[in-house]
């Protein structure tokens, strides 16, 4: 099973919030285009967040979401769970009757995957994101730097 475009793009419409949300209130409009996400999934997919105080909203004109705690009180999984999403490995999500109504043999075994694809997210903060993202764009721009300056060296 993989984790579905619900989760995906709610984990990457927070990380666009918390990347611009510093300069002021960020709309779903500016998501929508930064990210390629429809509008109306935005809409429904920030009900989701804001009923769990994950971001919130500024009304009227100038205003749009901010982040509803620090990004690092937010993890990945609560992202993820709050827009009523999660990735279980088990056939019978957790029922314990995969197999006639009864328990599969290897319940165990993908139970005990979903719960370290749990912790694995609940231990990622969306702070965690945003510095591993303002890095690699630090990176990236010093690399630009390198090459700009060995082209005007070898001129």
């Amino acid at each position: 099973m993989r984790l579905s475009t619900k989760g995906r793009y709610a984990v990457t419409a927070m990380l666009d919030l918390a990347l611009n949300g510093k300069k002021g209130p960020v709309t779903l409009a500016e998501i929508s285009e930064n990210q390629g996400i429809s509008l109306s999934y935005l809409e429904q997919l920030f009900a989701a967040l804001r009923s769990k105080d994950l971001v919130r909203g500024v009304r009227g004109p100038g205003g749009g979401y901010y982040l509803g705690k620090s990004a690092d009180e937010i993890s990945i999984a609560n992202i993820i769970c709050a827009v009523d999403e999660w990735v279980e490995f088990t056939r019978c999500g957790g029922r314990q009757n995969c197999s006639g109504g009864a328990r599969c043999l290897t319940h165990t075994l993908w139970d005990d995957l979903s719960s370290e694809i749990f912790n694995f997210l609940a231990d990622i903060s969306l702070g965690d994101l945003v510095r591993r993202n303002l890095g690699k764009k630090d990176e990236e721009e010093s690399n630009l730097s390198v090459v700009a300056n060995s082209s005007s060296q070898a001129a």
